[in-house]
């Protein structure tokens, strides 16, 4: 069976809370990727995707979602997973959680993180 360790990237974007959402947005369009992961102190404390961008902007309006810290429109508490789960496993995560990234944890330690696009392909190349 194929691990989480196989297919998850460790190439990771990351922010503090305090990041303004512009900010996060343009890190996450000059490394090419759906979210990036919010640490404080080292601590995974949240995740900023692309929904999360939709949302903000949708429930905040524009403008004052443009200059507002991550704190206020990210996932807090993001469910993760461990680096030797199965792609089945991960997979199973985000169906049944509805979202399509999720960090990957090595006890307290951020690790990596793991997409549903890298999930697919692993499957298909299986």
């Amino acid at each position: 069976m194929t691990t989480v360790r196989e297919v998850m990237s460790t190439d990771l974007v990351t922010v503090a809370p305090s990041t303004m959402m512009t900010q996060a947005v343009r890190a996450m369009s000059k490394a090419r990727v759906g979210s990036v992961l919010v640490l404080e102190d080292g601590a995974l404390v949240g995740i900023f995707t692309e929904r999360d961008v939709l949302r903000a902007f949708d429930q905040m309006h524009a403008d004052p979602a443009r200059v507002s810290p991550l704190s206020k429109g990210m996932t807090r508490d993001p469910l993760t997973i461990g680096p030797n789960a199965t792609v089945g496993e991960a997979m199973d995560r985000m169906l049944d959680g509805g979202f399509r990234h999720l960090p990957v944890m090595d006890g307290g330690t951020l690790v990596g993180i793991v997409s549903m696009r890298d999930l697919a392909r692993s499957i298909s190349k299986g």
